[in-house]
Parts: structure tokens; sequence; C-alpha cells
């Protein structure tokens, strides 16, 4: 596992993708298919989302950016491997489409709230 995944490596503990909570697999599939926006209701009400450098909080801007990632360009996402530590779960997955540099590898660092499971925060980088 690579250090630039989680802030612990030392504690972090690989998953496979069948072991992923409810909440990160549904926002995945959800994210990629023709309907993204559907995705938002894997959110808390009060989420965060920080992707690119900007934060979205709230259903309202979650939902905004859900459905503008994908209006811009056409692509495909290969899951290449998953880390989680005792504070959030990350995924790696390979965005490949007709967009700048045709192909890389974005890391998705959720936080999930304990009581309902669903995806609190969200960051993703490179």
């Amino acid at each position: 596992m690579s250090e630039s995944l989680t802030a612990q490596p030392v504690t972090a503990q690989p998953v496979t993708a069948h072991a992923l909570p409810m909440a990160i697999t549904t926002y995945l599939e959800r994210s990629a298919s023709a309907k993204p926006a559907s995705a938002r209701h894997t959110f808390t009400e009060n989420a965060v989302v920080v992707d690119d450098g900007k934060t979205y909080t709230g259903e309202a801007a979650i939902a905004t950016w859900l459905a503008g990632n994908t209006a811009e360009f056409e692509y495909t996402t290969t899951l290449l491997r998953t880390a989680k530590d005792e504070s959030s779960t990350t995924v790696v997955n390979r965005i490949a489409g007709n967009f700048p540099g045709r192909s890389v590898d974005l890391n998705y660092r959720f936080e999930l709230d304990a009581e309902s499971g669903l995806i609190q925060a969200l960051t993703i980088t490179i």
C-alpha cells in the first residue's frame, strides 16, 4: 500500500471491493452510471466533498457537483485497490476517457457517519 493513500499507513488494512461499505459501493456504481446525480442519496445531509481544489457542502451542492462531473467527459473506471484505516476507507480508481491526459488514478477517501453508514466526507485527489 502506498503511503499516499492514508495518513496512517502502519494501521491501514487492505480490503476487497466486496468488503466495502454499502454507501461506498453504491456511490461508486451510481456516480459512474448514466444518472450520476442519484449518488447524492449516499451522502449525509451536511456532507462535504472536496474535489479538484473545490469544496461542496450539503445536498444541493453535492447533487450539482455530481451532475456536472459526467456532463463534460465520457469515461470508464477500473478499481485498482482499496485500503481501510480507523477513520476512513480509500478507493483508488483508474479513470480513462476523452479528457486531457486520457487516464488518471484517483484516490477517493471516504469518511462514513457511524450512525447512518452514509458518506459524511469524500476527498478526491490524484
